[in-house]
């Protein structure tokens, strides 16, 4: 699998997805920085986490404008599958590739800790790693990271299968474990092929057992399966 991910000025997270790329598939991605108007043929694009121009006006709106982010956008419509992960969420939600919109955390404090996911699909390039119902445990960090959307979006989405993550606790109850008020408690939502998952948690941070944890290591595992 070649993947290549996109660096933006306040990006901290580019070498942590590098890492678990590579051990997932043994290749190195290519790095592209945001102001390059090419990117490589790769059959996987990663937007990862960070403050990406310094979360300045809005998380993502500045960085949703990079040069690079316009062939971003057109390899994403032509179906080269976009993961982006934190302020890559918040960058892809800017340019419509996601449904809704994040904001500030409810409780209007940067959460930095690990939380349960409930996987609600298994039925995807990017959770075929996982089975639908199975409870993981990853980092997040963020401020801005309470998913919304308003009542028809949200319904289009459930009924579509478009949410890949909620939050939950430990038992897989996403009444409970919510860090920062996402509406339905959606950590991670997809576009409606699936082949682009917005999400706020950090899976590329639990790949390594000495370091807390290898629950995020399925997803991409399970993007090498697919994509080869």
């Amino acid at each position: 699998m070649k993947s290549a991910v996109v660096v933006f000025p306040g990006t901290n997270r580019e070498n942590d997805i590098a890492r678990a790329l590579e051990l997932s598939s043994g290749h190195k991605p290519a790095m592209v920085w945001h102001g390059d108007s090419n990117l490589p043929k790769v059959d996987l694009i990663v937007v990862p986490g960070g403050f990406s121009y310094g979360d300045y006006l809005r998380c993502g709106a500045m960085a949703a404008h990079s040069p690079i982010m316009r062939e971003v956008k057109a390899r994403a419509e032509a179906g080269t599958p976009v993961l982006a992960v934190c302020n890559g969420f918040q960058i892809v939600a800017e340019l419509g590739l996601v449904p809704g919109t994040l904001m500030r955390n409810a409780h209007l404090k940067f959460v930095c800790a690990d939380v349960h996911l409930r996987v609600e699909t298994g039925q995807s390039l990017f959770t075929s790693g996982y089975r639908a119902g199975q409870v993981i445990k990853v980092p997040v960090a963020h401020a801005e990271g309470n998913y919304f959307t308003d009542d028809d979006t949200l319904k289009r989405i459930e009924d579509g299968g478009q949410i890949a993550f909620r939050y939950s606790d430990a038992d897989g109850d996403v009444s409970r474990g919510n860090p920062n008020g996402s509406r339905a408690a959606i950590a991670g939502v997809f576009n409606e092929t699936k082949t682009v998952l917005g999400m706020m948690p950090h899976p590329e941070n639990a790949i390594e057992a000495r370091f807390g944890g290898t629950d995020g290591k399925g997803l991409f595992d399970g993007l090498v399966a697919a994509l080869g």
